[in-house]
Order: C-alpha cells, then sequence, then structure tokens
C-alpha cells in the first residue's frame, strides 16, 4: 500500500505458493508470471474441445495491511455462520468460490463449456502491477502468457457485491503534493518558511474544492458524484527544527466518462490560481480509469439469468470503488463485477464474511461457465 516493507515476509509469495500447490492437486495446469520481484501472478486454463469462446474469471490475491484490527488477522475463524479473518471478504472468499468451480469444471467438463481461464493477480490495492501485465500481454507489450495468449472474450472480477452484479464504478487519480519550505531552529521561526503551514492553505483550498466538486457536473447514475480527499500527510523531521517539507496524497475519484489525468490538471489549475507560493504535483502513482456500461449490457443480462437461478431476485447496480474490471473493459473486453460478501466489511477490523453466499456464488460461477460458450 505504498508503504515500507519490514519483516521476513511480506507481498504474495506465499499465497501464489499456496496457490500452485491447489492447482498441482486438482490436476489443472498453472502458470505462475512474475510481475515484480516477490509478486507474481497466477494463471490456470480449462480447455473445451470445439469451443468458441474464452471466459476469464479473475481474483486479486493481495490483501489491505492489518494495523488495528481486533481479531487475529491471519488464523481464520469460522462461527455463526461466517468466516473471519484479514482477506475473508476482500477478496479470498470470491477467490475460494471461483477456484472451487473451476476444479469442479474441470472435473465434470460439462458439454457445452467455453475454454475457462482463472487468473489470481497481484497487487489490485496498490497499483495494480498484476492486472496491468496481464492485459498488455494480449496487446503485445509484454510477453504473451502461456494459458492466455490473447484476450478473452468476457470476463467476471470477484469482488464483494452481496451477489448483485456491478456494471459501472468508479474510477481513481492518485498523487503525492509537496510543498516546500525552509528549514531553521525552532527557536527563530521567522527566519525559515514552514511547508507544514504552507500545507494547511493547500488542505483549505482542497477541502472547498472537494465540497464544491459533486455539484460542478452531473453525478453519474450509477456510480453517484465525482469526489476528492486526503487520506496521507507527512512533514518535518524534529520539533526544534522548521520543517522544510510537507507532502500528502490526494485521492480523486472519476466517473464514467472522465479523464484521470484531465481530473488532475482540474485539481492542479484550481490550486495555482488559489496560492501564491509554490506547489510540486508528482506524477499519478494510481490511474484507474472507471467503468462504465457500454460494453457489458449482454453479459450482465446472462449473468442475472444464472444468478436469479440460485439466489432469486438479484440487480445490476454501480459502485463508488474501483476494480480490474476497468482495466480489462479499456481493452474491448466486456466485463462486469460480481461476487460474495458485502464491501462494507472489507478492510475493517473484524473483517468477516458469509458462508451461505461463498457457496451461492460458487455455484454462480460454475452455472454461468457451463453454458456461457453459447451465449452472444
Amino acid at each position: 500500500m505504498g508503504r515500507d516493507v519490514s519483516g521476513e515476509e511480506f507481498y504474495e509469495g506465499r499465497m501464489t505458493a499456496w496457490l500452485e500447490s491447489y492447482l498441482t492437486h486438482h490436476r489443472l495446469p498453472c502458470e505462475v508470471v512474475e510481475v515484480a520481484p516477490g509478486r507474481a501472478n497466477v494463471v490456470t486454463r480449462i480447455d473445451s474441445p470445439g469451443a468458441s469462446r474464452t471466459v476469464l474469471l479473475d481474483a486479486h490475491q493481495d490483501t489491505v495491511p492489518v494495523d488495528g484490527m481486533t481479531i487475529p488477522p491471519f488464523e481464520p475463524a469460522e462461527r455463526d455462520g461466517r468466516i473471519y479473518g484479514r482477506g475473508s471478504c476482500d477478496v479470498k472468499g470470491g477467490m475460494a468460490a471461483m477456484l472451487a468451480a473451476v476444479a469442479r469444471l474441470a472435473s465434470e467438463r460439462p458439454a457445452g463449456m467455453p475454454h475457462i481461464v482463472m487468473s489470481m493477480t497481484c497487487d489490485e490495492e496498490a497499483t495494480s502491477l498484476g492486472i496491468n501485465h496481464l492485459v498488455a500481454s494480449w496487446r503485445g507489450q509484454v510477453p504473451s502468457y502461456r494459458l492466455l495468449p490473447k484476450r478473452p472474450d468476457v470476463a467476471i472480477i470477484a469482488e464483494p457485491t452481496l451477489l448483485d452484479i456491478v456494471v459501472a464504478h468508479r474510477g481513481a487519480t492518485r498523487w503525492k503534493l509537496h510543498t516546500p519550505g525552509r528549514a531553521c531552529h525552532s527557536s527563530r521561526p521567522s527566519d525559515g518558511v514552514n511547508a507544514i503551514y504552507r500545507m494547511s492553505r493547500v488542505l483549505r483550498c482542497l477541502e472547498e474544492y472537494a465540497a464544491s466538486l459533486p455539484a460542478s457536473r452531473p453525478a453519474h447514475r450509477l456510480c453517484g458524484p465525482a469526489t476528492l480527499s486526503v487520506g496521507l500527510i507527512s512533514g518535518g523531521s524534529s520539533v526544534n527544527v522548521v520543517p522544510d517539507s510537507c507532502v500528502i496524497d490526494i485521492d480523486r475519484r472519476v466517473l464514467p466518462g472522465e479523464d484521470g489525468l484531465t481530473a488532475r490538471a482540474e485539481v492542479i489549475e484550481h490550486l495555482a490560481k488559489q496560492l501564491d507560493f509554490e506547489i510540486r504535483h508528482d506524477e499519478p502513482y494510481c490511474l484507474s480509469s472507471p467503468l462504465g456500461d457500454e460494453l457489458n449490457g449482454n453479459l450482465a443480462q446472462q449473468l442475472m439469468s444464472t444468478v436469479s437461478g440460485v439466489v432469486g431476485q438479484t440487480q445490476v447496480i454501480g459502485v463508488p470503488f474501483g476494480t480490474h474490471a476497468s482495466r480489462i473493459a479499456a481493452d474491448h473486453v466486456p466485463a462486469v463485477v460480481f461476487g460474495p460478501g458485502d464491501i462494507a466489511q472489507a478492510h475493517t477490523k473484524d473483517e468477516w464474511i458469509a458462508i451461505e453466499q461463498l457457496l451461492q456464488a460458487s455455484e454462480v460461477y460454475y452455472r454461468f461457465c457451463t453454458h456461457a460458450d453459447s451465449m452472444t
């Protein structure tokens, strides 16, 4: 999540090793592609004789940090029809449901099944290295994957949606803003320039901008309004030194139809007009596009037919958070988001997921994949 790593283990290495073992146990092919040091995508595939279409199922391996959790984060506990632990909802539950469906498809090989590929990608929670690498392979920008040499026909992304079908979501543009100052001894603060004081003026401007942003453009009918927030701040080296630097992280959520770089440029222009001192903006470290519903209407209806046969009434919705679906859809692949769990439980201090939804989601993934080759 952009912080320094420490300790004996970090990143997805142990998860990747477990996935390799699981796929081997079920006699499924396994391709491991290192995307960055210690971080790899895992891909498996089921070929179906005579199939003309390929369905991609995707779930990410990583989780957010465990700071502030009130339960043991990595000691899963089952009680009251729930499984507790970090990642249970976001998104190991969805991954487990997909893996169970894939293992069942490989065992039963139902007639009329399309080719099935499941990708278990790294680094979704921070900078999307994994899905970016996978999509780049279809475009010929990096070597192709042996088990997914060309782009799929449709894709389903596992995220906690309460078994509703997400066809649209917001994107995110994130970058760092710096205010420079001049250090001096704190006993003579007038000899320096306090970078933190300067940042306080920046923050006031951004707070006003964020308050006016939703009314500055139409809200999306499914995803709501555009938003901006500041989530991190740091500055200074010692209490007795006037700080010569301060930095914040800005999160601008963009709507379908908005461009992340244009949205960032608007913020930069606004601050330049309001402030009489120099500030510096880093290039974005996250540029996640929004997901629109222009391509995925047929896929959503087909999936809804399957979902209704398992769980009853469901709905097509938009959400304010981002997912891998927009990265895939940017390459003209219809993509939707569907999975067990409630986003309200993701990243929480006592994260959990309902076991009933795990079982229902796995059944939906299985049933959809048994007949998706005949869908258009």
